[in-house]
């Protein structure tokens, strides 16, 4: 399989994608952008341009006041949050509403929220307005509200500031990791990040690195230059110094991408605080570079099969969807691990063919995954390149020189029966 032919074809692969304009700006721009997403969402949800103009009514003359005493000493006033309060009940609530339903149509007022005094034994208040469900005004004022409503229903009981403000507190969960190695070590949000970081660049170089050789098959194939590589080198040659030349570059790229994490986690240059600390090791960071790279060469192999099979990058997308699944299924089972690391799915995936090239990147950063796991994914995956590559080869050297109409999957398969 490797010989002279072959090692032109991956230095001539690994020549083009490296020094290319694309590779250089992606490599540098999609941390950027990823940051930059990052940015824009702290920004979005940090925001406060818009202006809150609440009504706030209350069954009970003392609810009213008290609502009042915190809601205008709140830092909610400065930001851009306005309070006008009414004593009434229900009865009265439908009238109101009605007086003001224009206002409300018309954002003149954000919203009325009515805090009945049931509320005290069931917490539970009513909030109208043309857009009912403010995920960030919740946020803001469930809070205030809780805290009148647990003063008032303790007035009376003879507790004291101290237990009042016990009552008050939500439970503050810290997580220590349990490992072999280190015992119990209480863990920040550090690792989750990673776990994201880690699952977003092995899902967007996967799916890039598989778009340009996808490309670059399908140009070659139209420009009829492929007829002419093919004078001098077999399809199986050609196939086979593509994928190792653009898996050589993906590994490249994604070791520039991990080299910031590996400075922040190996070197005391950058004390992050405790709850953002990355804990990650050399073995890790090795196994991840590893795995994708073998990984990357079997969703390479069948990008390049797709791309053999047909004449346009139109024709192509169609017939890419089931390679697209195989990718974006993991990416989504990456994030629910994320979510709850005890999933039976996520842990399942981590071993799965084609799937741990995601998902145990994911899952080993935020638990302790030993050893062997880490080589028998490996192990799996090249056992994997060598069931699926003479599959992909087969409909690479039938496709890259079909012409014409295009086949149907029927066909595919049959090019599989030619020797």
């Amino acid at each position: 399989m490797f010989n002279k032919r072959v090692y032109a074809v991956f230095k001539r692969e690994v020549k083009e994608r490296v020094i290319s304009k694309g590779f250089i700006f992606m490599t540098i721009l999609l941390p950027v952008f990823m940051f930059g997403i990052i940015g824009i969402q702290a920004y979005l949800y940090n925001e406060q341009s818009t202006k809150f103009n609440l009504y706030i009514i209350t069954e009970s003359e003392d609810l009213t006041q008290r609502m009042q005493n915190d809601l205008l000493n709140s830092d909610l006033v400065k930001e851009n949050y306005t309070f006008s309060f009414y004593t009434m009940d229900k009865s009265q609530l439908n009238d109101f509403l009605t007086q003001n339903k224009q206002k409300l149509l018309d954002e003149k007022i954000t919203g009325a929220i009515y805090i009945p005094t049931s509320a005290l034994k069931d917490k539970k208040v009513e909030y109208y307005s043309k857009s009912p469900h403010n995920i960030k005004l919740s946020e803001k004022l469930s809070g205030y509200i809780n805290k009148v409503l647990i003063d008032t229903y303790f007035d009376n009981k003879q507790l004291s500031q101290e237990e009042l403000n016990f009552a008050r507190q939500s439970v503050d969960f810290a997580g220590f990791k349990v490992s072999k190695k280190s015992g119990f070590e209480e863990e920040g949000y550090g690792n989750l990040v990673l776990s994201y970081l880690f699952t977003f660049l092995l899902y967007m170089s996967l799916l890039m690195m598989g778009q340009m050789i996808l490309q670059s098959v399908i140009e070659e194939k139209s420009s009829k230059i492929v007829e002419v590589i093919l004078s001098s080198v077999s399809s199986k040659e050609l196939m086979t110094g593509k994928i190792l030349g653009s898996a050589a570059t993906g590994a490249l790229q994604m070791l520039i991408w991990l080299s910031p994490v590996v400075v922040v986690a190996s070197t005391t240059i950058f004390a992050l605080p405790p709850e953002v600390k990355i804990n990650v090791s050399a073995v890790q960071i090795v196994y991840l570079l590893i795995n994708f790279f073998f990984g990357l060469l079997i969703f390479l192999g069948l990008f390049a099969a797709v791309g053999a099979i047909f004449d346009n990058s139109q024709d192509a997308q169609s017939g890419l969807w089931p390679v697209m699944l195989l990718i974006i299924i993991p990416f989504f089972i990456a994030f629910s691990l994320i979510q709850n690391p005890n999933s039976a799915i996520g842990n399942a995936a981590s071993f799965f063919p084609l799937a741990n090239i995601i998902v145990m990147p994911a899952r080993m950063t935020i638990v302790e995954v030993p050893l062997w796991e880490l080589i028998f994914t490996i192990v799996v995956n090249i056992l994997t390149f060598f069931a699926i590559f003479p599959i992909a080869g087969k409909i690479y050297r039938v496709g890259i020189l079909r012409t014409g109409k295009k086949p149907s999957w029927s066909e595919v398969i049959k090019w599989l029966k030619q020797n």
